[in-house]
């Protein structure tokens, strides 16, 4: 009994010791407050590193490294694509007709346009897209632009317009020969040129690379438009029944006069003239005659022996209109005859100003003739010469008009 009592009294080793480890150390207040050390980790064993999870560490790196050289790559060329290029002052670019990206880009390398061809072809074609394409022409490009800019300026197709000036009174052959003295427009005239009176003279604008029969195409057809327009409104009282007449009357009327507020008053002599039976007697007439679609030499006058001389166009002999036009007719003299002014005149001759002054007499006629020389004499300080005067002729050539009208 006193041994159970004994034995129940003392503390068993787990309450003595805690763990049964060791005995209970007591410490005190500062070294119960510190941590305790943490065990190390377990030592991974070299048998857990397989070669699958070397081989994609490796693939990761490599992604990682590519990511970051790729993004800097696209931006050095996206930068080098938009910074100001290498060109110092403007010029000017051609684009030949059927290039591609890469010759192009090569072209504009050697012209020291852009910096670098291989950027130039690879980026462009990321802004051509639905059809877009560097178009051919002649373009200038600005100092410093950059591959973007020359992109845009070459995909716009605004290249740099010139212009041919065919002013109103030339004839085919003329227009012709200053087409082919263009030195911007390319190839060659058919060898048979179009009616006379068939091409309207205008200015046209066109890019280098044009043919000059692309010229001569538009100027048909814009003055088969304009002759039609106008001949749709024309007077129905006119003398003239055809177009052929109409442009042929008009040609006259061109070469007659430069000055657009008398083009109707001219066209209303001769007007009068052909309702009368009256010739026409109209000098351009005798030049084209004589000289054809040449035109007279600049040096050359009208020697009061050409109305002698006889030919198709000399309306100082024949009565009514020449066979053709002796010009091409631009919109004024056109219209000009489609609706004339209603006046009474027959006689008209220059009066030294550079227009004309009108009469309804012969008689009128020739005092306004006889002032008309007496200028040219005090121009040419008394000298005589054997040159007709502008305009119709004097009272001892004028046809008279018929008494009975």
């Amino acid at each position: 009994m006193s041994d159970t009592n004994n034995s129940s009294e003392m503390p068993s080793d787990r309450g003595a010791y805690g763990t049964g480890k060791g005995p209970i150390i007591p410490k005190s207040p500062n070294e119960a407050l510190k941590p305790e050390r943490v065990p190390d980790p377990p030592k991974r064993s070299k048998k857990a590193r397989s070669q699958l999870v070397i081989f994609l560490n490796f693939v990761m790196t490599m992604v990682v490294a590519a990511c970051i050289i790729g993004a800097g790559g696209f931006y050095y060329v996206m930068t080098s694509y938009s910074e100001p290029g290498p060109l110092e002052t403007n010029t000017h670019f051609i684009v030949r007709e059927g290039s591609g990206v890469n010759a192009i880009a090569d072209s504009l390398e050697r012209n020291g346009i852009i910096s670098d061809a291989r950027i130039f072809k690879y980026v462009t074609p990321t802004y051509l897209e639905g059809g877009k394409t560097l178009k051919a022409g002649e373009y200038e490009i600005k100092a410093n632009a950059s591959m973007k800019d020359v992109m845009q300026i070459l995909e716009s197709g605004k290249s740099i317009l010139y212009s041919v000036s065919l002013p109103e009174g030339l004839t085919v052959q003329q227009m012709m020969k200053r087409l082919m003295e263009d030195q911007i427009l390319e190839g060659e005239l058919p060898q048979e040129q179009p009616p006379e009176g068939s091409l309207r003279p205008d200015t046209y604008k066109f890019s280098r690379g044009t043919k000059r029969t692309e010229i001569m195409s538009q100027m048909r057809v814009a003055q088969e438009r304009l002759i039609d327009q106008i001949w749709e409104k024309r007077d129905a009282d006119l003398p003239v029944k055809t177009k052929q007449e109409f442009v042929t009357l008009a040609s006259i009327v061109e070469k007659e006069t430069g000055k657009d507020d008398e083009r109707a008053h001219v066209a209303s002599v001769f007007i009068n003239r052909l309702n009368r039976g009256m010739r026409l007697q109209s000098d351009p007439t005798i030049l084209y005659g004589l000289f054809g679609g040449a035109g007279r030499p600049a040096d050359r006058p009208i020697y009061r022996s050409d109305i002698d001389k006889e030919t198709p166009y000399n309306t100082y002999h024949i009565k009514g209109l020449p066979p053709t036009p002796i010009a091409n007719p631009g919109r004024a003299a056109l219209e000009a005859v489609a609706n004339p002014w209603r006046t009474r005149d027959l006689y008209f001759v220059a009066d030294g100003t550079g227009g004309h002054v009108f009469a309804q007499t012969l008689e009128d006629h020739n005092a306004n003739v006889r002032r008309w020389r007496q200028i040219r004499a005090e121009r040419a300080n008394g000298a005589q010469t054997d040159e007709l005067v502008d305009g119709q002729p004097d009272g001892s050539d004028a046809e008279k008009a018929p008494k009975n009208n």
